[in-house]
């Protein structure tokens, strides 16, 4: 007799391995299909941007000197206060032309910053929770339980993993604490630690265990997929099949990305440097993996941080520069550094579009897309990276949550509007009522339909 098949169906193959499936209507039989889950990830960008290049406005301001503490500046941009279509897009912005009615652009929303603890630590590590310096008073950095955590305790039980944490530090020297490294926190001084080897992340969402040669997961669910593929429809084999090939792309990208190492293990160098791979294909393949993770329920919640706050260690951004740079290095002095700075911008914003369209491309039980039942919200700790300030942070959410949230606009904050807001906002989204978080003062109700 053979056994129903539901959406949590897995493939299972030698040595344990088992893979998730996405829905599939062949194998739901007279089940109704289910309310596509609500997801929540976060898109953290280190370092903060050039203001010149990502805000509307400021096209023409003055380059800013280099300032160690935090300096709250005050720009006259002519902007006016309140919503307004999504147009023209600053030349950093200009990737999300693909996506721009699927996104909105926010200005304006500030942070409360502790004096007495490092600027880059506290914007990294506070981000998400946001606290204010009375609110925490057993460390010298306001940080409470992140807006990750609180959201998971509401639709985490449902999923394999309550949340998903990954980070593209390769660095091997770890000159900095883990303030500087992590956006998510259970708790004050408690942190979340967060995955930075795509490998070990793929073995943990689909149980890959260890033979010899690694072999492959779709080697492994071969026979078992070939089963399952005679009992689905066209429609479904199709679905069923790009599935497929997309987790074994991904594997054949952690392969390129193992002989690289090996390769560069050949040069002079004793031990091959992870902070020499290439940005853009690391950023891109764990974010392949987050998304795989937010698409077949292996968890609803999940933070991508594409690299660490503060670390002067040099990297290698393929197609931009012909040797590794260090973007830390360069945010101090945006005089000599202004082109190159603006080439990093875009190239975060692009590896963010990337993924936007990634998660577009999905289709849901309902016809809509994953991107539609997300909230992917790209933003910095820092609102310039040369002076450090807290104010006017560079944020962009995409999807529309489930049809709740507006999309294709930008909204221009009034001053002091602070950034809690927003995370309160996003609680509202995902179903969890809070009257306040942090230092809000309630939702933001120009992004709620």
């Amino acid at each position: 007799m053979m056994m129903k098949t539901s959406r949590r169906s897995f493939l299972r193959g030698a040595a344990g391995a088992t893979l998730a499936l996405p829905w599939l209507e062949s194998l739901a039989h007279s089940e109704v299909p289910p309310q596509p889950a609500q997801r929540l990830a976060v898109f953290y960008v280190p370092i903060g941007v050039v203001r010149r290049g990502f805000f509307p406005g400021e096209q023409n301001a003055a380059i800013p000197k280099f300032t160690s503490s935090q300096e709250e500046i005050t720009r006259e941009t002519g902007l006016k206060v309140g919503v307004r279509p999504l147009q023209e897009l600053t030349p950093t912005q200009q990737p999300l032309e693909k996506v721009k009615q699927k996104v909105t652009l926010i200005t304006g929303m500030d942070r409360f910053y502790k004096h007495g603890s490092d600027v880059h630590a506290q914007c990294a590590s506070c981000f998400l929770s946001s606290a204010t310096a009375h609110a925490v008073k057993s460390s010298v950095y306001p940080l409470a339980r992140t807006l990750d955590h609180i959201i998971a305790d509401h639709v985490g039980e449902k999923t394999p993993f309550r949340t998903l944490e990954l980070s593209c530090n390769s660095h091997r020297d770890n000159k900095e604490s883990i303030y500087f490294d992590n956006i998510s926190w259970y708790g004050t001084g408690h942190v979340a630690p967060s995955m930075r080897d795509p490998r070990k992340v793929y073995r943990r969402m689909f149980g890959t265990q260890e033979n010899q040669a690694f072999r492959d997961i779709t080697g492994l669910v071969l026979e078992d997929a070939r089963s399952l593929n005679r009992r689905l429809g066209r429609a479904d084999r199709e679905k069923f099949q790009e599935f497929f090939d997309g987790i074994r792309t991904i594997e054949e990208q952690m392969d390129k990305l193992d002989q690289i190492k090996h390769e560069i293990g050949k040069a002079s160098v004793k031990e091959p440097d992870n902070s020499q791979l290439p940005r853009g294909q690391y950023i891109r393949l764990m974010g392949d993996l987050m998304v795989a993770a937010l698409q077949v329920g292996l968890t609803n919640v999940a933070t991508l941080m594409i690299g660490p706050e503060r670390w002067d260690t040099p990297m290698r951004y393929e197609s931009l520069f012909d040797k590794p740079m260090s973007h830390h290095q360069m945010s101090h002095n945006q005089n000599k550094f202004m082109k190159e700075l603006l080439q990093v911008d875009r190239f975060h914003m692009e590896q963010f579009v990337y993924l936007v369209q990634k998660l577009d491309a999905i289709r849901e039980s309902d016809g809509t897309s994953l991107l539609d039942n997300t909230i992917f919200t790209y933003g910095s700790g820092l609102g310039d990276g040369a002076t450090h300030q807290y104010t006017d942070l560079p944020i962009v959410v995409a999807g529309s949550g489930g049809g709740r949230l507006k999309t294709g606009q930008h909204l221009h904050c009034s001053d002091g509007t602070a950034l809690a807001n927003l995370w309160l906002t996003h609680a509202h989204v995902m179903g969890l009522k809070l009257d306040r978080f942090a230092d809000s003062t309630g939702p933001v109700q120009q992004l709620l339909t």
